[in-house]
């Protein structure tokens, strides 16, 4: 574990005093071992490069011959420009140096000079920020860079982290167990830690992150597989003995056959749902893979073993269209489906409790209405929580606390990537269907300019003649000041202009009270009006067979996840659906976003690019809470260590000697101090 004497307060390091360690204590520094565990977020790189090699806007340094006299202009207060032509190998390039005006005097004609700035590759132009009059001659080929604040500078931190080494470096223990050190020919701590404040060349500094972005995610992975293991044996679990011979008799009634994917899943679930300890799940699927009638076979299977199922989803739309499709399925065999949500009232809502309650309801589906108090359930087995991050962890804590540890599914139509999937639910089991079912047709998507509105409307036009019904999404409620983006209201004005007489307008949005949200969907559902104007509230619980086709405006506002899972709104049906996206993006990015979309259907091969582009924070479209802030790891590039840390956490955790052993003393502790273990071992 850490050394007691990195444990001291930081105004043990020479030339901290008391001002300075408040201003280090906002930057979450407050003792030795936080400073020296503060590391850089980058490196000045000040070796030589070669213009061909180097990227647009990349930082460079650079050595050429003067190749024009300096031109100094002044413009403001205090501010200048200096404009200088520099012949770098065979290409002349633009140097442009602000507010250094006392460099000109060190420029003369056909002198060597070293640049370094940031390139523009489009007009050959070097924004410089250090010249020296000469050749290259620099002593350091990378220099650390800190995120600072408040009246600590990068300069002083340097200074800091410099003394804190030179009095506290000698107490800088090992962490990380002697076996994955030699394995993986990892670095030991001090030195590797040495490296990332003091680099001496790219390796060195390349050897030192490895060995930090290990032991991050090995920790984090430690905590992980500890919670799982108490998941799974400290919660007593009910074994269900369900009847495998009626449930392949339901499996064969089906009017489909299930996927090789589907087959898989269900495998899992039933093979947890016979284990002693309580299932613990994560069933990922994208839209329209066939998650319904995974649950539908989960339930079944509960009920042959006498036990009752819950399932939870976020909105009554879909609670309704849930309720349908099982009672559809499952009542033919006798079992007995009940909705309940909070429009469920009077002599109708004390029914359905008191038969809940003696045992005569099999399954049970519904909103949040399902937990609360007066909800009781005889013999709860099963609980099932659809597109589960849209609802808090104390609601599905709540739910399965009606049950005597009943089994736990979690469902989500929104593909999270394995490396989110296996860090943010890494207590939990996971199970993916990847596969779709025969003869589903792909939805076509196209990328259009808004001057190409009159094209796309005809289009629309065409889809609709056809008897068909077309969803419109726009990113805003009302006109904003701020973002020039489409806006339902104006949208919808749009819409009902250019259709009038001929086809009826609805619109939705969040600002609706949900009796206004229901009505009109419902009236979208009965095709009574044929063209939905709507803001993202249609992402979830929305199932329109007959619409085949969605406009989303302004499209470039939209990360990939919250585009498919919009565009998953069409295509539910037999005819061939489509996807337009209006959208004019400024920058890379939103033209990759745009460009990936038309590429592929596949929501698992979309998230994984989603999180290249938006980082794992921002994935759900909001800061997502729960997933872990690292230090030096990156769930997106170094997923293969975190697979790898994961799985050496899982062996250790799993094995006797850990427990027990000596060598792994500091390891408990360390999950003693976290929170995950309350004695030595876990029973």
């Amino acid at each position: 574990m850490v050394n007691d004497m990195l444990k001291q307060p930081v105004t043990v390091v020479k030339g901290i005093g008391g001002e300075t360690a408040e201003a280090l204590a906002d930057m979450n520094i407050q003792t030795v071992s936080d400073l020296l565990e503060y590391f850089p977020y980058r490196y000045e790189d000040y070796r030589l490069k070669d213009l061909e090699s180097i990227k647009h806007e990349e930082r460079i340094t650079v050595e050429g011959i003067v190749h024009s006299e300096p031109s100094l202009m002044y413009y403001g207060k205090k501010r200048s420009r200096l404009t200088l032509r520099v012949l770098i190998g065979r290409v002349l390039v633009q140097a442009v140096i602000f507010n250094q005006p006392y460099l000109k005097n060190k420029i003369t004609l056909n002198s060597t000079v070293t640049l370094t700035g940031k390139w523009d590759q489009h007009r050959q132009m070097i924004t410089v920020n250090e010249l020296h009059a000469g050749p290259y001659a620099s002593e350091k080929e990378f220099e650390p860079v800190y995120g600072v604040k408040g009246k600590v500078t990068v300069k002083g931190l340097r200074r800091f982290i410099n003394l804190a080494f030179s009095q506290y470096g000698e107490y800088i223990s090992e962490l990380l167990p002697e076996r994955y050190l030699f394995s993986y020919k990892l670095l030991d701590r001090k030195t590797a830690m040495q490296i990332m404040h003091f680099p001496s060349g790219s390796n060195d500094l390349k050897q030192a992150r490895r060995r930090f972005v290990y032991e991050e995610f090995f920790y984090f992975q430690l905590k992980m597989q500890a919670l799982r293991k108490m998941e799974r044996e400290n919660s007593k679990g009910v074994a269900q003995s369900y009847d495998l011979d009626q449930l392949n008799l339901y499996i064969d009634s089906m009017p489909f056959s299930l996927t090789n994917a589907q087959k898989r899943v269900v495998n899992e679930i039933l093979t947890d749902m016979k284990s002693p300890f309580r299932m613990n799940r994560l069933l990922q699927g994208d839209v329209g893979s066939g998650k319904t009638a995974v649950a539908s076979i989960a339930l079944f299977a509960s009920k042959t073993a006498g036990f009752q199922g819950a399932l939870m989803v976020p909105t009554e739309i879909l609670a309704d269209q849930h309720a349908s499709s099982l009672q559809e399925m499952l009542s033919p065999l006798g079992l007995k489906c009940e909705l309940l949500t909070s429009s469920i009232k009077g002599k109708r809502r004390r029914e359905i409790l008191e038969e809940l309650k003696n045992g005569e309801i099999d399954i049970l589906i519904g909103t949040h209405a399902l937990i609360q108090e007066e909800v009781v359930f005889k013999k709860l087995g099963l609980v099932i929580t659809d597109e589960q991050h849209r609802f808090g962890v104390n609601q599905r804590r709540v739910l399965r606390e009606k049950g005597e540890s009943p089994d736990v599914l979690f469902m989500t139509a929104t593909p999270i990537p394995r490396t989110l999937a296996i860090t943010a639910f890494g207590e939990m089991d996971v199970s993916i269907i990847d596969e779709m079912p025969a003869g589903r047709k792909a939805i076509e998507t196209y990328w259009a300019k808004p001057d190409m509105l009159d094209r796309v409307l005809r289009f629309m036009e065409k889809e609709l003649s056809k008897n068909r019904q077309v969803y419109v999404i726009c990113p805003l409620i009302e006109e904003s000041d701020k973002l020039d983006v489409q806006n339902a209201i104006d949208v919808h004005a749009t819409m009902m202009q250019y259709f009038q007489g001929r086809y009826h307008t609805g619109l939705m949005h969040g600002r609706l009270h949900s009796d206004e949200k229901d009505a009109v969907m419902q009236a979208f559902s009965r095709n009574e009006v044929q063209i939905l104007v709507s803001t993202t509230v249609v992402e979830v619980g929305v199932n329109v067979p007959n619409a085949t086709m969605m406009v989303i405006y302004d499209a470039e506002r939209f990360g990939l996840s919250q585009l498919h899972q919009l565009r998953g709104r069409v295509g539910r049906g037999d005819q061939q659906s489509y996807c337009i996206l209006l959208a004019d993006p400024k920058s890379e990015v939103g033209k990759e976003r745009m460009k990936i979309m038309t590429e592929t259907n596949d929501g698992f091969v979309l998230s994984e690019k989603d999180l290249e582009l938006r980082g794992p924070g921002d994935f759900f479209g909001r800061k997502q809470s729960g997933l872990p802030e690292f230090k030096v790891a990156d769930m997106v590039h170094d997923y293969r260590a975190l697979e790898t840390a994961r799985n050496d956490a899982a062996e250790l955790i799993q094995s006797e000697p850990f427990w027990q052993d000596e060598e792994f003393a500091d390891l408990r502790q360390y999950l003693k101090n976290s929170g995950v273990l309350e004695g030595e071992k876990l029973d």
